[in-house]
């Protein structure tokens, strides 16, 4: 069985539905209470057994190479004031293993992104991990994909069932039932209309890819906004590889989305907890209260 090894991470977007915040501060590094979300995204990665991650950055997105960097001046004053937690959870952010970075000078699109990455990712099988999408299971949903490609020996997307107002927002895929949650992929069409679309199912945020998907990308024309989709070629890549689907099982949270962020800190901080009794006293009595949140507005 190919063990798959190395993992993609692009974080080189652009973050325009967060302006102006995201004007200098990458979103992938928007806080989720105390830790940014591109941190639960490498330990998404890093619990299923990946052993290089290549995140893909960009212009202004320093800040994440700094997260995961050592800070030797922070760690020794921690180290003077006794916090000794605080200082372990630093230190096992600097110490996850196998993080590089390439730079997409350009954005040019996800296509693009995965591209830059070839180089490293060589001959072999890898994963892709959106840097903006936190799927929260005990099993993580890099790990599920794993299973289901172990058994396929072929690309592997992760899919979910969406409402008629989100189709227009996702690639849609047509696809034949294998077993229950697992589908072999006939066609994947981008942000179709609801009345066009194949199904709804979505492809979201994590994918297994064979390593003939980045010819496939090379193929592909740039489309709107002179950009690469990948779901184009994914399109390329069906004519000569099967693709599977599989719907995972988890809660997946899409924090590029205004409400999708609010929804995901409100969510995360239920399940701290440190912060969950007062934070449920707290959204009670905003709901229960009379004149709305700012009186006399």
């Amino acid at each position: 069985m190919t063990q798959i090894r190395k993992a993609i991470i692009p974080a080189a977007g652009l973050g325009t539905r967060f302006l102006p915040v995201t004007k200098s501060m990458p979103k992938e590094m928007l806080p989720i209470i105390d830790k940014p979300v591109i941190h639960y995204v490498v330990e998404e990665a890093i619990d299923a057994g990946i052993e290089d991650i290549i995140i893909i950055t960009g212009r202004g997105k320093r800040a994440i190479e700094d997260y995961f960097d050592a800070s030797p001046e922070l760690e020794m004053r921690l180290k003077d004031r006794n916090e000794n937690e605080t200082l372990k959870r630093l230190k096992e952010i600097s110490e996850f293993p196998g993080i590089h970075y390439v730079r997409q000078k350009e954005p040019h699109g996800l296509g693009d992104a995965i591209l830059r990455a070839e180089k490293h990712i060589g001959n072999e099988p890898f994963a892709v991990l959106l840097g903006d999408d936190i799927i929260a299971n005990s099993h993580s949903c890099t790990g599920q994909l794993m299973s289901v490609f172990s058994r396929f020996h072929s690309s592997v997307i992760s899919v979910e069932m969406l409402p008629p107002e989100k189709i227009s927002s996702y690639g849609i895929i047509k696809g034949a039932v294998i077993e229950p949650d697992i589908f072999a992929i006939q066609d994947i069409i981008e942000k179709p209309t609801p009345d066009l679309a194949p199904s709804n199912m979505g492809a979201v945020g994590r994918y297994i890819f064979v390593p003939e998907i980045f010819d496939c990308l090379k193929r592909t024309s740039p489309g709107v906004g002179n950009e690469i989709q990948l779901t184009d070629a994914i399109r390329l890549l069906l004519k000569e590889h099967p693709v599977f689907a599989y719907k995972f099982k988890g809660k997946r949270y899409d924090t590029g989305d205004k409400l999708g962020y609010i929804e995901t800190i409100i969510d995360f901080a239920l399940k701290d907890p440190h912060l969950q009794k007062n934070l449920k006293k707290f959204l009670i009595d905003r709901l229960n209260q009379d004149g709305g949140i700012f009186p006399g507005k």
